[in-house]
């Protein structure tokens, strides 16, 4: 099963009239310590083939994924799709990888019409999850999840 990841919003939220918390010394990268770093390990314990889908493209490899402890991972490439209007420019090279297989999606970006466009156009199941900016992944988006893919065979 495939999981697409965006960085900002869902990983490093944005927002809030508090302090975000630090989960470290000050980082090379000024937004890397809003990063919890046990957000990596809840990820991998998930079983879901993990993609980036963000414009970090390649440094979400070589500055986010070392600080959640995260291998690397391929990276969602949007040049291979031109836009669609009212489309988030995410959605089709998303189901050009997924490539008709059962995927999730977490990014705080996805619209009504991007599930329109993901119901018409993928034959297989899809969760597509907006995570709040404000707040970033929950305990309740990974329950979400988790629930979503024990329905599921991870293929």
């Amino acid at each position: 099963m495939l999981l697409f990841l965006d960085v900002d919003g869902p990983l490093i939220p944005f927002g809030g009239p508090d302090p975000y918390p630090l989960y470290g010394p000050p980082a090379p990268h000024p937004l890397l310590s809003r990063l919890d770093p046990a957000l990596g390990p809840r990820l991998l314990a998930l079983g879901c083939d993990l993609v980036w889908a963000t414009t970090w493209g390649e440094d979400a490899n070589t500055v986010v994924g070392p600080w959640l402890g995260l291998p690397p991972l391929p990276v969602l490439d949007p040049r291979d799709d031109p836009p669609v209007p009212g489309v988030h420019w995410k959605t089709r090279p998303v189901l050009s990888r997924a490539a008709g297989r059962p995927f999730v999606w977490l990014d705080d970006e996805i619209t009504p019409a991007d599930r329109e466009y993901v119901d018409a156009g993928h034959p297989a199941p899809a969760l597509l999850h907006r995570v709040d900016p404000q707040r970033g992944l929950t305990r309740e988006d990974f329950e979400t999840v988790r629930t979503w893919l024990s329905r599921r065979p991870l293929t």
